[in-house]
């Protein structure tokens, strides 16, 4: 599943001055690309993406900051912060999407106040790299998966519920359009 604005087409498909003025969906989507580890930290205002190349060879953790997880019926639950925190293999650190957690705040998703709480977090989890805390410890990037599991699937009932709902949501406002 991925955020995506009504008609279906990606979030980044919109201009950064507008993506924040659209109605958000829930889309099914595959994954592409290497493989990837995401750890959702318990209590935790955000999650860590492990990225590895072809070979395994580990290139980085990718910190989403975002709602703290909530388990419903259909999945987990969160909301993206915009702010996003890179912690290369090598130890170099960059934060990004400033300009995305900005235009989120001229558009009233979030406040100045969320923004400077989305700041502190991200200098948070700087402390606990630098530190080598969980899990930007030496432990998560020699993981890998044991070959003998299964493709997960989504519950259909969870993607029948989700994808219902955006049907409906699509169908109302394309009937506002005309």
């Amino acid at each position: 599943m991925r955020a995506a604005l009504p008609d279906g087409r990606e979030l980044r498909h919109a201009p950064l001055h507008e993506r924040h003025q659209h109605p958000r969906a829930s889309e099914r989507d595959v994954w592409r690309g290497n493989g990837t580890l995401k750890i959702a930290p318990t209590g935790r205002p955000w999650s860590v993406w492990l990225f590895w190349d072809d070979h395994w060879h580990h290139l980085c953790w990718y910190v989403n900051l975002e709602d703290v997880h909530v388990r419903d019926d259909a999945g987990i639950v969160t909301r993206d912060h915009e702010l996003d925190v890179v912690i290369r293999a090598d130890g170099s650190t960059k934060i990004k999407d400033e300009d995305e957690l900005d235009a989120a705040v001229a558009a009233g998703r979030f406040t100045a106040a969320d923004a400077a709480s989305f700041h502190h977090h991200a200098r948070d989890i700087l402390g606990i790299a630098r530190a080598r805390g969980a899990p930007f410890d030496d432990d998560w990037p020699l993981w890998r998966p044991d070959p003998g599991w299964p493709l997960p699937q989504l519950p259909v009932s969870a993607w029948q519920n989700r994808q219902s709902a955006n049907q409906d949501a699509r169908t109302v406002r394309g009937a506002h359009r005309r």
